[in-house]
């Protein structure tokens, strides 16, 4: 039976359900079904975990809903800045981008670094000046407004707050898109793409760029991708802390997950999750909060989620 699989997660946080609107679930559940859809298809027809990746993160970052590409929040000047990492387990190759202005999908931009220089993360400038070379695709500023983000930047521009995607006050809403994959060949593969925080400022790097925090995959145990308030996610380098767990104390997928976001990432105050998924097609998605924009599809069944329940 092939367990070629496919997850991804689109932001945690505070999401209850008395607080959606029936529309609004409505297209989240659609945005996550087109993510998984996509990247199944690059599954089912023999496609790479990378590749597969990729495709459906793409969805997600075209996608006004969810805080990477398309629906980046704004930043404490009024522009767009992504965050992106992708990394394979088999040879543990792996690419990332940050702090890039303007960029349409910059999951396919962590992937050119990935196969296409000598390092792992660019940034900045000299990102852009990369991106540019390979002929990635930017966009204006009027591709990247959204009402909604607009409406949160203005609430707090012009202070020194900041704040996490959908925040209130009293509660948190935690953004980032993901996905992790296994193919047909038994490799995986992890990749994470972000906004960042709405009003960040002094070049503010959350964890989606940086592999081992947001971002990991081996083939010898598990592929990861994190959301959630990155610093914590980078102080437990918490996508490594799976593997290493599993690695190095054996545990089970869900086993290390469950250590990583409700044990070692609680310690230090951290909230959010994850999504992985190991060689053998085992499937976690694991957060310590209210809800995460989730889903998953192998080739006995296809789910989304955004609730605990």
């Amino acid at each position: 039976m092939k367990k070629h699989t496919i997850v991804v997660h689109g932001g945690a946080g505070t999401i209850l359900k008395s607080e959606m609107n029936e529309a609004k679930e409505k297209a989240y559940n659609e945005g996550l079904t087109a993510a998984i859809d996509h990247g199944y298809a690059v599954l089912d027809k023999g496609g790479t975990a990378v590749d597969a990746v990729v495709s459906a993160i793409q969805q997600l970052e075209d996608n006004p809903l969810f805080n990477a590409g398309k629906g980046a929040v704004f930043n404490a000047q009024g522009g767009h800045e992504m965050d992106a990492s992708i990394m394979e387990g088999k040879s543990r190759e792996a690419g990332a981008i940050a702090a890039i202005p303007n960029l349409r999908n910059p999951i396919v931009l962590a992937k050119d670094v990935m196969n296409h220089s000598d390092h792992v993360l660019l940034i900045g400038d000299g990102a852009k000046e990369f991106g540019e070379l390979r002929k990635a695709v930017f966009e204006n500023d009027d591709y990247f407004y959204d009402a909604y983000r607009f409406d949160q930047w203005n609430k707090i521009k012009d202070t020194d707050s900041f704040q996490l995607d959908h925040t209130k006050k009293e509660k948190k809403y935690l953004g980032t898109v993901g996905a992790v994959a296994l193919d047909m060949e038994g490799n995986i593969a992890a990749g994470t793409s972000t906004g960042g925080m709405t009003n960040k400022k002094f070049g503010r790097v959350g964890d989606s760029a940086i592999i081992g925090s947001g971002t990991y995959a081996d083939n010898r145990t598990c592929a990861i991708s994190c959301t959630g308030t990155g610093e914590y996610f980078m102080r437990g380098v918490t996508a490594y802390d799976v593997s290493c767990l599993m690695m190095y104390k054996g545990l089970s997928l869900q086993e290390a997950t469950a250590a990583a976001i409700q044990d070692h990432l609680t310690q230090i105050g951290g909230d959010g999750g994850l999504i992985a998924v190991d060689v053998h097609g085992n499937v976690s998605m694991e957060f310590n909060c209210e809800g995460m924009y989730r889903a998953y599809r192998n080739p006995k069944e296809s789910v989304v989620k955004i609730y605990r329940n």
